[in-house]
């Protein structure tokens, strides 16, 4: 597709509002799931550690319970 001047760039032939409304959705989807699975990952490696630590306390409590 060729334009002419920058302004029929951003006029779009006349539908400048879907194909810019297209490009606004699908760039905040994004930038949704991005922000979504930051936050979820953080919180699955947080789990993970707070998981190994417990299992480190009982291992613990199990040797501790060994020696008496």
């Amino acid at each position: 597709m060729h334009f002419d001047s920058f302004s029929d760039l951003i006029a779009m032939g006349g539908y400048a509002g879907y194909v810019w409304g297209a490009f606004g959705m699908t760039f905040l989807s994004l930038l949704i799931l991005t922000i979504s699975s930051l936050k979820t990952g953080k919180k699955i490696i947080l789990d993970v550690k707070n998981k190994q630590e417990r299992q480190a306390r009982i291992e613990a409590a199990r040797n501790l319970e060994n020696t008496l």
